[in-house]
């Protein structure tokens, strides 16, 4: 049988899948807007990309948490090195979209400082 603390766990990376979904919709939103023939709204492109930015950074916060945790639950367990990478590899990725993201804004503030 679970433990409480393993459901709470579980429902926390429930709502970072969550978060990831919505994360790829306002991505693809981000996407369709800069390709909009009469050229991206800026309000929506801003509110899209800050949207954005929150969630990535409750998502790291959250996963950040659960790892710390996952070590906790099994003090004892000889070897966790799979997961612990896995989760490591998982936060690079996170930091790497955040940075495009960022260089996106960038762009699209130049894109607008030229119009």
């Amino acid at each position: 049988m679970d433990s409480p603390s393993q459901n709470t766990s579980l429902q926390h990376l429930q709502n970072d899948e969550k978060r990831i979904v919505r994360v790829l919709e306002l991505a693809g939103g981000v996407m369709e807007e800069l390709a909009n023939p009469g050229g991206p709204r800026k309000e929506l492109v801003n509110n899209h990309c800050s949207e954005f930015m929150q969630l990535i950074k409750d998502i790291q916060v959250t996963l950040r948490e659960e790892i710390k945790s996952a070590c906790e639950y099994r003090p004892f367990e000889k070897c966790d090195y799979v997961p612990r990478i896995a989760n490591e590899l998982c936060c690079k990725k996170l930091e790497y979209v955040i940075s495009k993201i960022d260089e996106m804004k960038k762009a699209i503030e130049g894109y607008d400082d030229a119009a």
